[in-house]
């Protein structure tokens, strides 16, 4: 697996121009050594940006208390899925680090939402084609206060999606625990074109040739790109199993990459 130390990561920008260069090659890499606290962790993802704010907070330091009404506040299973499907501009990155679990079970699951996308444009092209058009509402309202739902698309955002001005795949938004009552068909062929496509994507995200687990370690930070690899997670045993982590925009984690790696003069020549 694509793997980086924290030393290299926090010594030096040459360092995190490597890091992040990894995680925008393969989607995802794995921190190894990192200071098994939140203080460490949450050093280790401001190295991209300053973390995103949402309804969870900032930096996020959890156990599966349902603190919030989220199934990651529980010990079941998740199934592959991208976070935030409800925003508008969904989170870019994402960082997850174990710091502790006495329990079983638990172990990571992701899956690359390009390579599936890819897959299912081959084997089902009308299956692409109705995944990349229908758009799919979204929310979150587990919590008694909240009630999100993205302020613009009314009808929410196709699950694959298309760089408008160059056609090139570009984000993956799936979260069918996020999926709010789908209302606005344009006939009824597209009701049953719809759930076809979605068999077909769920079919491919669940083979087991597209699937990575590996057990998460205190010591080992997963850091990923929210906007193509989908993760999820065994169900576990144990009350005491300690989360920490948080988000990054997708803008924030570009710009810092690019200027780790090509430099500023470089970086403002080519704007």
């Amino acid at each position: 697996m694509p793997t980086i130390s924290y030393e290299t990561v926090i010594a030096s920008d040459k360092g995190v121009g490597e890091w992040l260069t990894m995680i925008r090659r393969y989607g995802f890499a794995i921190v190894k050594d990192t200071p098994v606290t939140p203080e460490a962790s949450k050093r280790l993802l401001e190295r991209i940006a300053f973390i995103r704010l949402t309804h969870y907070g900032g930096f996020y330091d959890f156990t599966p208390d349902l603190e919030h009404g989220d199934t990651a506040y529980t010990n079941i299973a998740l199934k592959a899925h991208t976070d935030t499907t409800y925003f508008t501009d969904p989170a870019g990155i994402q960082m997850l680090h174990l710091l502790a679990h006495s329990g079983t079970g638990g172990e990571t699951l992701l899956v690359d939402g390009f390579k599936a996308a890819r897959i299912l444009r081959d084997e089902s092209p009308k299956a692409y084609q109705t995944l990349s058009r229908v758009r799919v509402p979204t929310h979150s309202a587990g919590d008694a206060d909240k009630c999100i739902m993205p302020s613009v698309g009314a009808h929410g955002f196709p699950i694959i999606n298309h760089d408008p001005s160059t056609g090139m795949l570009w984000q993956i938004r799936y979260n069918n625990d996020d999926r709010s009552t789908m209302t606005n068909w344009h006939d009824d062929d597209e009701v049953d074109s719809f759930y076809h496509a979605l068999k077909a994507w769920d079919g491919i995200l669940t083979r087991k040739s597209e699937e990575l687990w590996f057990p998460m370690e205190p010591g080992k930070a997963l850091i990923f790109d929210n906007w193509r690899v989908l993760h999820g997670r065994a169900a576990f045993t144990g009350s005491d199993r300690r989360i920490c982590g948080g988000y990054v925009n997708r803008d924030d984690f570009e710009s810092r990459r690019r200027l780790t790696t090509h430099g500023r003069s470089r970086v403002l020549f080519e704007l």
